[in-house]
C-alpha cells in the first residue's frame, strides 16, 4: 500500500543556529534547580537568569548586543534569593516581572537602550506568597494583570497598576504548581501540578471547571498549555518514564484526544506554542534537540514535523514573539538556547523561493496593544488579542523602533504605575486613581497630537530626501 504524505506548508521547516559572532558569550547561566525556561525574549531585549552571589539576578541585553558580555555588565539585582522565573510584559517591551526564592514578585522598568548601571529598584514589589515564587505569567490581553504561583501551592493574580493582590486561589492545588498558562483571551487558566493533575480554572469565579487526575502517570514534572482552539496540550512522563505529549478536549477530560510517546530521556519537556501557525515546539531541559509538531483538527491531531538537533545540551530556552521575527526571511520561530556559558539564537525557517511577503505564513498576530484595562478584566470583561499585520510594521527598521518607543512612552508614563512605587504596601486609595485616569486621558490626547505631527513631518522629510536625491542625480 502506498503511504500518502500529509500535505503541510511546515513539513520542510528547518532550524539553524546563528554564527558564533551573533551569540551572547561568557554568560554564567543560573544553576538553580528549577524547571523554568531561565530566558525571556521580546523584540527589544533578551533576559537571562544568571548566577549571582548573595541574591538573585538576571541579565537584560539589547538584542544587538552580541559577542562577549563583560563580567561587569550591569544586572537586574533586587532579589535577595535566586530568581526562578522571568516574563516580559506583552504590552510594554521595557517591563519585565520576576519571581524568586525570596517569596516576592518584582516588576522592573528597563531603560529604553538597556542597562547602564545595575538596577536594584523595582517599580513595584508584590508580596503575598509564603514560599518561593516559581511561576510568573502576564495576562495576554489586559494591561497590568500579572499571575504568580508559588511553592506554597497558591496562585495570586495582581493588579500591577495598584500593587494589589486581587485574586488568591489557595485551595485548588494540594502540591507544587509546575506551570500556569492563560487561554488566548485570558478568561481561563490551566495548571499542571505535582499531584499529576491538570486543572482548568476560571480565576474570577474561583472555580475549577475541568480537571484530569493523573494526566501522565510518571512522577517527573508535567506542563500544560492552552491552544488557540481551547484544547489543552500536556507534556509529561509515562509510568515507564517515557516522555509523552497528549492533547485534551476541555469539555471531556476522561480520555486524551491523542498521546504521542517520545523517548526515555528524563528532561522536562518545555512546550512553546505559536497560535498563528499551530506549531508546537518541545524543548527538553538537558536535551540537545528541539522537536516540533503541527496541531490540526484531523486525527491524529498532533503531527510530527521534524527535529532540530545540535551537540550541546540546553539549560533553558527563550521564545521570540512573532513581532520580533524577520518576515523577509520566512522566519516562523526563533529560540534563544542557553548553554552553560552562552546564549545561542536558533532560527526556524520555511524554505521559500519568493522574496514577497508570505501572508499564508504570517496571518495577523497579537500586537502590543492591550484589549482591556486591568479594572475591566477584574470586573468580568474579556477581550481577544488586538491583531496587527506584519506586512509593513516590521520591515523598515527605523519605523519599527519608532513604534516601540512611542508605545513604551505611553505605557511607562501611566501615573498609576509610577505612583505606587511609594506605596507598594497595598494601601492604594481610590481617589488618586480617578485623578490619574483624567490625567492619563490628557496625556494620551497630547501623545496622539504629537504622533500625528511627527508622522506628517516624516512624510515631509521623505519628500525632501527624494528631491535631494533627484538633484544629486
Amino acid at each position: 500500500m502506498k503511504r500518502v504524505v500529509r500535505q503541510s506548508k511546515f513539513r520542510h521547516v528547518f532550524g539553524q543556529a546563528v554564527k558564533n559572532d551573533q551569540c551572547y558569550d561568557d554568560i554564567r547561566v543560573s544553576r538553580v534547580t528549577w524547571d523554568s525556561a531561565f530566558c525571556a525574549v521580546n523584540p527589544k531585549f533578551v533576559a537571562i537568569i544568571v548566577e549571582a552571589s548573595g541574591g538573585g539576578a538576571f541579565l537584560v541585553l539589547p538584542l544587538h548586543k552580541t559577542g562577549r558580555i563583560d563580567k561587569s555588565y550591569p544586572t537586574v539585582c533586587g532579589h535577595t534569593g535566586p530568581v526562578l522565573d522571568i516574563d516580559w510584559c506583552p504590552h510594554n517591551d521595557q517591563v519585565i516581572a520576576s519571581g524568586s526564592e525570596d517569596c516576592t514578585v518584582m516588576v522592573w522598568q528597563i531603560p529604553e537602550n538597556g542597562l547602564v548601571t545595575p538596577l536594584s529598584e523595582p517599580v513595584v514589589v508584590l508580596e503575598g506568597h509564603s514560599k518561593r515564587v516559581g511561576v510568573i505569567t502576564w495576562h495576554p490581553t489586559a494591561r497590568n494583570v500579572l499571575l504568580s504561583a508559588g511553592c506554597d501551592n497558591v496562585i495570586i493574580i495582581w493588579n500591577v497598576g495598584t500593587g494589589e493582590a486581587m485574586i488568591t486561589l489557595d485551595d485548588m492545588h494540594p502540591d507544587v504548581i509546575y506551570n500556569v498558562c492563560w487561554n488566548r483571551s485570558g478568561s481561563l487558566i490551566c495548571t499542571s501540578c505535582k499531584d499529576k493533575g491538570i486543572r482548568v480554572i476560571d480565576p474570577r469565579k474561583e472555580t475549577i471547571i475541568a480537571e484530569k487526575e493523573k494526566a501522565h502517570e510518571g512522577a517527573r514534572p508535567m506542563r500544560a498549555i492552552f491552544l488557540a482552539d481551547g484544547n489543552i496540550l500536556t507534556t509529561g512522563f509515562s509510568r515507564m518514564s517515557e516522555r509523552q505529549v497528549a492533547l485534551w478536549n476541555m469539555k471531556n477530560m476522561e480520555e486524551p484526544m491523542s498521546v504521542t510517546e517520545m523517548d526515555t530521556s528524563n528532561g522536562v519537556l518545555l512546550p512553546f506554542y505559536d497560535p498563528d501557525t499551530s506549531v508546537v515546539y518541545l524543548c527538553g531541559k538537558g536535551d540537545s534537540s528541539i522537536r516540533y509538531f503541527e496541531i490540526t483538527d484531523e486525527a491524529p491531531y498532533v503531527h510530527f514535523l521534524n527535529t532540530f538537533a545540535s551537540k550541546e545540551p540546553q539549560r533553558g530556552m527563550g521564545f521570540m514573539s512573532k513581532r520580533g521575527l524577520d518576515v523577509n526571511k520566512c522566519e516562523i520561530a526563533r529560540f534563544y538556547k542557553l548553554h552553560e556559558r552562552k546564549c545561542e539564537p536558533i532560527v526556524m525557517t520555511v524554505p521559500r523561493k519568493s522574496e514577497m511577503f508570505q501572508d499564508d505564513l504570517y496571518p495577523d498576530t497579537a500586537g502590543p496593544d492591550p484589549a482591556l484595562e486591568a479594572e475591566d478584566w477584574f470586573e468580568g470583561k474579556n477581550g481577544d488579542p488586538i491583531l496587527i499585520s506584519l506586512k509593513n510594521g516590521y520591515v523598515p527598521v527605523k519605523n519599527r523602533e519608532f513604534k516601540v518607543v512611542k508605545k513604551n512612552i505611553l505605557d511607562s508614563k501611566v501615573p498609576k504605575k509610577s505612583e505606587h512605587s511609594s506605596h507598594a504596601n497595598k494601601s492604594a486609595s481610590s481617589t488618586p486613581s480617578i485623578k490619574s485616569e483624567a490625567k492619563m486621558d490628557e496625556i494620551l490626547k497630547e501623545m496622539k497630537s504629537l504622533k500625528d505631527l511627527i508622522s506628517s513631518q516624516e512624510k515631509r522629510i521623505i519628500k525632501l530626501e527624494e528631491q535631494m536625491s533627484q538633484m544629486a542625480i
